[in-house]
């Protein structure tokens, strides 16, 4: 397991339209997490200088757009995405072995340090019968391995599972490549959209280097003190 801190093991999902709402909790949260993820919908709205002025408040930045499209286009897009200050930069690891090494290539190209290149396997708000209706046989777990098998040789620095896959795939790769889950939320936090999901403690144990969390935090009526919450619990099972 990498020695990451508690704190830094968190990214905060800020996904909204609202750049000054997103900015107050950033700013709240400062010190708090490790980094803000920011996804199509804050990027749709505000685009990269609004991504720029998260990071300004010292945040490290999850770039969340799932770029998936010739490899061509997602060069072109990482490439854009090298003049962002972002630690990490998603991609889907089912655009192919050509998209994910375009994707590396392009990142490598950056003038400073590069974004770190993610590759998403099987998105969270899946299972066993959406992949059934899409064509995709077998257990999700399946699929998850293979896609982060084709990921981890084409050079792509980590992947992004559902904390039910990181046993498996910590297993099968070394701490050098990172494994991210969403899918996390204490057993305190309510929440509908995800069917494949543990508490922070529990991803943390089975081997998650980085966690997203999202509406534990920014719908608790106190984002600071449910923040610490989570981050004392996975102080436990890392002690």
């Amino acid at each position: 397991m990498r020695n990451i801190s508690p704190i830094d093991r968190i990214y905060c999902a800020l996904d909204t339209q609202s750049l000054s709402e997103t900015l107050l909790l950033a700013d709240l949260l400062n010190g708090e997490v490790g980094g803000i993820k920011l996804g199509k919908e804050f990027f749709t709205a505000n685009g990269p200088e609004g991504v720029n002025k998260v990071a300004a408040l010292g945040h490290k930045i999850f770039l969340d757009l799932k770029y998936h499209d010739i490899p061509t286009t997602v060069s072109g897009a990482i490439h854009a995405a090298t003049n962002i200050q972002c630690e990490f930069v998603t991609v889907h690891a089912s655009g192919g072995a050509c998209m994910l090494e375009a994707a590396i290539e392009a990142a490598t190209k950056s003038k400073g340090d590069r974004p770190k290149i993610l590759a998403v396997t099987v998105l969270t708000s899946l299972d066993e019968r959406d992949l059934s209706i899409i064509g995709q046989t077998g257990p999700v777990s399946d699929q998850v391995l293979r896609l982060a098998r084709l990921a981890n040789q084409c050079g792509v620095d980590g992947v992004v599972c559902s904390p039910h896959e990181v046993v498996s795939l910590r297993e099968e790769f070394d701490d050098e490549f990172f494994l991210v889950s969403p899918g996390v939320r204490p057993t305190w936090a309510s929440s509908n959209d995800q069917k494949r999901f543990m508490t922070p403690q529990e991803a943390v144990q089975s081997g998650a280097d980085y966690l997203v969390i999202g509406r534990a935090i920014t719908q608790a009526n106190d984002p600071v003190g449910a923040t610490r919450r989570i981050v004392s619990e996975i102080s436990n099972v890392l002690s």
